[in-house]
């Protein structure tokens, strides 16, 4: 019974002060520090998976969201400088004619306070867009690394940086 009141008090810390111990440096390896680095964790993998998505859904006004304004990106459709020019080159990548789909997978997070470093794999594979209800053959699929910079901003985690690494490929690229 002693040991349960003496732990109630600890559980009922208002969440405040939880995410206020977080922010300090001595709360480095506390449980509260742990919490919010799997928060942290959790919402850049988020981050990730939704870029994916909304690559494949062309969504691409969605990727305002996702990136910071100055972000910058580095891939085998092109170079650009700014979230307006990611958006456009996205947009140009992946057009209506064809269908991209995305599989990203093995996200790993280097976390440094409000930055992070992120490196994750990708297959993107391409394939015509269905036409008359058929199911369309892939002809081309692309293997790379992903490499991401990510910063803290007052909206949240955003990737400020992106960088695809072509490992393999097979078929031909459309």
């Amino acid at each position: 019974m002693n040991k349960i009141r003496r732990t109630l008090p600890l559980l009922a810390l208002p969440l405040a002060a939880i995410a206020a111990a977080c922010t300090t440096p001595a709360a480095a390896n506390t449980p509260a520090h742990e919490l919010r680095d799997l928060l942290d964790r959790h919402q850049i993998t988020t981050l990730v998976d939704r870029l994916g998505r909304t690559l494949d859904e062309g969504r691409f006004d969605d990727l305002r969201a996702i990136y910071t304004s100055d972000a910058t990106a580095k891939t085998p459709g092109g170079t650009a400088d700014g979230r307006d020019a990611l958006i456009a080159q996205a947009s140009r990548n992946h057009t209506d004619d064809k269908r991209i789909q995305h599989f990203i997978s093995n996200v790993i997070i280097d976390l440094r306070g409000d930055a992070a470093d992120i490196r994750a794999n990708l297959i993107a594979t391409f394939a015509p867009a269905a036409t008359n209800g058929t199911i369309p053959q892939p002809q081309y699929t692309l293997g790379e690394i992903y490499r991401f910079a990510a910063v803290r901003t007052a909206e949240g985690w955003r990737l400020s940086r992106v960088e695809t690494t072509p490992i393999w490929s097979t078929g031909t690229r459309p």
